[in-house]
C-alpha cells in the first residue's frame, strides 16, 4: 500500500494513515486502500482489534482539497463516494474498532473517528468539521454518527458552527472515550485494544451487530441521500 500502513500484533490489526507531509489528508488513493483493506480485514477471522492510527503529530486534516482529480460528468461524480464506502468500510466490520487520535482531526477523519466503536485521544487532539465554511454540508454520513455520541445542541455548534474543539471539551461531551497524555497515547492505545481483543470473539461480535443494528438503522435511512446534498450545495456555490 502507498499512503496506509498495517501492522499485524497477534490478533490486532494497527492501520496508520501515512501522508505525513500532507497532515495526512485523506486522497482517493488513500481511501480506496482503507475500503479494501477494511474488507480484508473483515474477512480475517484472526482479528479481534483494529486500531486505526497515524504517523506525525496529527491523527487527518480530512478529505484531501488540494488532490487533483479528473473531470467527470455529474452523473459519475454522483455514482462515485469514496468517503461514504469509507465509513461503511468501517461501521461494516464485525471486529471491535478504535480510533486513536492525536493533533488535528478534521472533517472526514472526524466521520472516520465517530464510525469506530471507540475513540482515544491525546491532549493535543482537536476536533472540527470545517465543511460549512467552504459553503458545503456535512455528507459521509457524519451528521448522524456525531449526534449519536455528543448530542443535538453540541452537534449543532461543532457543524454549524465550524469551530475547532479541544480534546478537554470532547472528552467531558462524550466524543472522546479516554483522554492521556501525549506521551501515553500509544501505549494506552495498545492497553486498550489487548482488552477488547481478550474478549469471547462471538459474543462481543453479535453484540457490535446488534447495537449498530438498532442505533444507525433509521439514521441511514434518512442520510442516503448525504451525499446528494453535497453535490448540490457545491453547485449552487457556482451559481
Amino acid at each position: 500500500m502507498k499512503f496506509l500502513d498495517i501492522k499485524k500484533i497477534k490478533n490486532i490489526a494497527y492501520v496508520s494513515f501515512a501522508r505525513e507531509r500532507s497532515l495526512n489528508a485523506l486522497n482517493s488513493g488513500t481511501l480506496k486502500e482503507l475500503i479494501d483493506l477494511n474488507l480484508q480485514i473483515k474477512k480475517d477471522t484472526k482479528i479481534k482489534v483494529v486500531v486505526y492510527r497515524s504517523e506525525g503529530k496529527n491523527f487527518s486534516a480530512g478529505a484531501d482539497i488540494k488532490e487533483k482529480t479528473k473531470k467527470l460528468s455529474n452523473l459519475k461524480i454522483w455514482k462515485t463516494n469514496l468517503g461514504k464506502e469509507a465509513i461503511d468500510s468501517i461501521l461494516n466490520l464485525d471486529q471491535i474498532s478504535i480510533a486513536s487520535l492525536k493533533g488535528y482531526c478534521l472533517g472526514g477523519a472526524a466521520c472516520i473517528a465517530t464510525a469506530c466503536d471507540f475513540r482515544i485521544a491525546s491532549q493535543s487532539t482537536k476536533v472540527g468539521y470545517p465543511e460549512i465554511n467552504l459553503g458545503m454540508n456535512l455528507n459521509w454520513f457524519g451528521l448522524p454518527l456525531l449526534l449519536r455520541l455528543i448530542g443535538p445542541s453540541k452537534t449543532k455548534k461543532m457543524v454549524i458552527g465550524g469551530e475547532i474543539e479541544d480534546a478537554s471539551s470532547l472528552h467531558a461531551w462524550g466524543f472522546i472515550d479516554w483522554i492521556c497524555s501525549d506521551e501515553e497515547l500509544e501505549e494506552k492505545t495498545s492497553n486498550l485494544a489487548r482488552q477488547y481483543a481478550s474478549k469471547a470473539t462471538i459474543p462481543s461480535q453479535m453484540i457490535k451487530r446488534s447495537v449498530n443494528a438498532l442505533v444507525y438503522q433509521n439514521d441511514k435511512s434518512v442520510m442516503h441521500m448525504d451525499y446528494d446534498q453535497f453535490l448540490l450545495s457545491r453547485e449552487f456555490l457556482k451559481n
